[in-house]
């Protein structure tokens, strides 16, 4: 018993450092783990870090040369075993083969480009096993063949340091196992290990004077070493505590995730090709259990939805995803408040399909059968391989079904969140927003609104399979407001859902457009089933699609018969007071033969008394009228920050505009606004003959005529907006634009000297257009009550119109 106790204490000793060695690149997996579904990753890089150290335990009696190829052919098996569970799990097609030659090929940009969490998959655990038994066989040689045990400790910490910076801010900081790390590291120096810590001191045997330097010589590598440790704590030490709160960079953001091309960005494209052909087959669809069917369908032909386009900048619709690879199990997401989810699962078969976009009922939540990519925001799938005949793979995915009780009432949603679905880029024809304008004139609810929108597309043109691809703003003006017998009015699905969509943003509703089929839920599925349709989206309700499509067997009415054009020459917002004229004396009335009557006026001093009173009353209007007018001047102008300054002066501009009977509206861009600006000055000096050129009228900022001695005029010095001097009225209205944008981008940003430049330009252009109006209209201009009210309104309180 005595002799046996010390064998079970050399045995326990040596089994500290293996065991150490495998607790640290355990570790490794489980900081790995958290960023992955499920805990098959963690348990095959546990599984690996044991048969590692183990392997080279068993083989420490061999040469070292051997010990690594024996390692190696170990690791080979294991790593084998690890891909068919982890493909088995995946429930992925293909040979152990196939399936290990992907994960070789594309194990590491997989790794940092999937979904959070990461499903284990063959190519997602690859990497991470491999490296687990590589540092278990390092750290194992260098700490139990040659002692050097901290040395050992080095690839099993370098593959810790790996794994939290793949992580990065994608978990929770890993403290608790941080500190176990530690813990388990410092168990492992602590306990002596080899046959110096089982015979005792190892300089018992030489000589006194020998031993004495040996023992001199490990204290003084010892103090060394404690003090290397003790400087490298206190120099690192801030720099450590100092990160703790910082948040890790994201290895994610310099991989590339996959991409698609662009007949995948930009479906919609597609439309007219496949009208082309209607007969070619693309899919094979079968509802699974095939009874809901028609539960599926719905009473309807159910859509297939093959992606979700988001962006729209005037010329093409675009997906606009950022796809992660994901395994089969996908994000789930939260349904909206007040809709009803149904689970569709569908085995879908390609035929003809090209592309890498890939087909499925909203929304999916779980794919077999394909290696896909995913993108959260639109729920769009894509296969990064492409799709190809013969592919087939399952979808489950939860259709949401709104409350339509809820639809009238329901409101929608505004701010950041939603301002992708609500831009409406650069260079909207004034047909469009007259056109949006009219439909939500007498529509002010959200849905009805868009009803409005579904409605008139839907009984005023036709489907055309011919007609050709195309919706930018020039192909929807054709298509909205084009002669019916040169091909206008008329297109596919294409057209109806672009149109409906870019009208339903100038309404002030986020639109997308879906391209998708058709489908009975059993069956084929064939290009002509391919199809556009909008979608809206309601509070508590999400995405709502509507139909603009024209109902078959109706004749759709003109266009012309409902949309009501702008008129050419549109008539003053405010019609001039009249001039007031004094009244007329009335003819005396010859008195009686009877004596006059005593007391009281006669009529002459009362017609006098009342018509000076009348005039005295109008006159003090008169000049309260003017007071007021040049009070509202100066409050804008001079009062305020410089960015309210310069808002001021920009009203002044517009309110000119109003009373040159030139109104402008509150949704068109300050330049635009400066554009028509210029226009009404030089149409108001052709009216009045004053000399000008069609350059003035056309180009902005070109030098003009100034009509009355207005500042600015030829031969009087004036200083302009920017500090340059006699600015033409038409330059210093583009320059108060401009100034209006800066104060719209970047507010707090104005200085005094631009809100004084602001207000000089606003002044010389109101006196150069008030100038060139006639006398009686120069007079009725200052005393116009149409500023006083159009101040008092809520409006007002803002910037006016969008700064572009």
């Amino acid at each position: 018993m005595g002799r046996g106790a010390p064998v079970v204490t050399r045995v326990l000793r040596a089994a500290v450092v293996p065991l150490a060695l495998i607790g640290l690149t355990a570790l490794a997996g489980v900081v790995l783990g958290r960023v992955y579904a499920g805990d098959l990753l963690t348990r095959l890089v546990v599984g690996a870090a044991v048969g590692s150290v183990l392997v080279s335990m068993a083989a420490r009696r061999l040469p070292s040369w051997l010990v690594a190829p024996v390692s190696v052919a170990a690791m080979a098996g294991w790593t084998l075993l690890s891909l068919r569970l982890a493909a088995a799990r995946a429930d992925l097609p293909g040979s152990l083969l196939e399936v290990t030659a992907d994960a070789a090929r594309n194990g590491i940009p997989r790794l940092l480009t999937a979904m959070i969490p990461v499903e284990p998959t063959p190519d997602t655990v690859l990497v991470p096993v491999v490296a687990a038994w590589l540092a278990g066989l390092a750290g194992a040689e260098v700490a139990l063949r040659t002692g050097r045990v901290l040395l050992g400790y080095l690839p099993a910490a370098g593959l810790y340091a790996a794994a939290l910076y793949v992580v990065g801010p994608n978990a929770a900081p890993a403290v608790g196992v941080t500190v176990a790390f530690v813990a388990v590291a410092a168990v492992g120096l602590a306990v002596p290990a080899g046959p110096a810590a089982a015979g005792g001191d190892p300089s018992a045997d030489l000589a006194p004077r020998v031993r004495a330097a040996v023992r001199l010589r490990l204290a003084v590598t010892s103090a060394l070493g404690v003090a290397l440790v003790v400087g490298l704590v206190a120099l690192l030490g801030p720099v450590v505590a100092g990160q703790v709160d910082g948040r890790p960079v994201d290895p994610r953001r310099y991989v590339e995730p996959p991409q698609v091309q662009s007949l995948d960005e930009n479906p919609l494209i597609r439309i007219s090709g496949w009208a082309l052909h209607p007969e070619q087959k693309l899919l094979d669809v079968s509802t699974v259990p095939a009874e809901d069917a028609a539960a599926a369908a719905d009473g309807d032909r159910a859509r297939i939805r093959l992606a979700v386009l988001s962006d729209y900048d005037g010329v093409t619709w675009r997906v606009g995803a950022t796809y992660r690879n994901a395994g089969r199990i996908l994000p789930a997401s939260m349904p909206a408040r007040d809709n009803t989810v149904q689970t569709v699962r569908q085995e879908i078969t390609v035929a003809e399909l090209s592309g890498r976009l890939l087909p499925a009922v909203a929304t999916p939540r779980e794919v077999s059968g394909a290696r896909v990519a995913y993108d959260p925001a639109t729920g769009t799938l894509i296969r990064p391989e492409g799709l190809t005949p013969g592919l087939r793979y399952t979808v489950t995915s939860a259709r949401e079904r709104p409350d339509n009780n809820l639809l009238t009432t329901a409101n929608v949603p505004a701010g950041d969140e939603v301002a992708r679905v609500l831009r409406v880029a650069d260079g909207v024809p004034d047909t469009l927003r007259r056109l949006a304008a009219q439909l939500a004139e007498e529509n002010g609810a959200p849905f009805a609104r868009a009803s409005a929108i579904e409605q008139f597309l839907g009984e005023h043109y036709r489907v055309a399979a011919d007609a050709p691809s195309g919706h930018a703003y020039p192909n929807l003006g054709f298509f909205l407001f084009g002669p019916r017998d040169g091909g206008g009015q008329e297109g596919t699905s294409e057209q109806f859902a672009a149109a409906f969509a870019v009208l339903g943003r100038l309404s002030g509703l986020p639109t997308r457009v879906v391209v998708g089929f058709r489908s009975t839920g059993q069956g084929p599925v064939r290009a002509g089933d391919a199809f556009a349709w909008p979608e809206v989206l309601f509070d508590g309700l999400g995405w709502v699609p509507f139909d603009p499509m024209p109902r078959p067997n109706e004749e759709p009415r003109p266009v012309e018969e409902d949309f009501r054009p702008a008129p050419e020459d549109p008539p003053p917002s405010e019609a001039p007071a009249p001039t007031v004229e004094p009244t007329a004396s009335p003819e005396p009335v010859a008195a009686s033969d009877g004596p006059p009557a005593s007391g009281g006026l006669s009529t002459p001093v009362l017609v006098a008394g009342g018509g000076g009173g009348l005039l005295l009353l109008v006159g003090a209007l008169l000049l309260t009228l003017l007071a007021m007018r040049r009070s509202l001047t100066r409050t804008r102008l001079a009062q305020g920050d410089p960015g309210q300054r310069i808002a001021g002066a920009w009203r002044e501009v517009t309110d000119a505009l109003r009373l040159a009977g030139r109104p402008v509206g509150d949704d068109l861009a300050a330049t635009e606004v400066a554009g028509q600006a210029r226009r009404a000055l030089a149409d108001a000096r052709r009216a009045s003959g004053s000399a000008v050129t069609d350059d003035d009228a056309a180009v902005p900022g070109a030098p003009a005529a100034n009509v009355g001695g207005a500042p600015g005029a030829a031969g009087t010095p004036s200083s302009g907006v920017g500090g340059v001097p006699a600015a033409a009225p038409e330059a210093t209205v583009d320059d108060l634009a401009a100034l209006l944008n800066q104060v719209g981008f970047a507010p707090g940003a104005a200085t005094a000297d631009q809100a004084a430049r602001a207000a000089a330009a606003a002044t010389q252009y109101v006196a150069t257009l008030r100038a060139a109006r006639p006398w009686w209209r120069r007079v009725l201009w200052s005393i116009h009550p149409s500023p006083l009210r159009q101040s008092r309104t809520p409006h007002s309180s803002r910037t006016p119109h969008s700064p572009r």
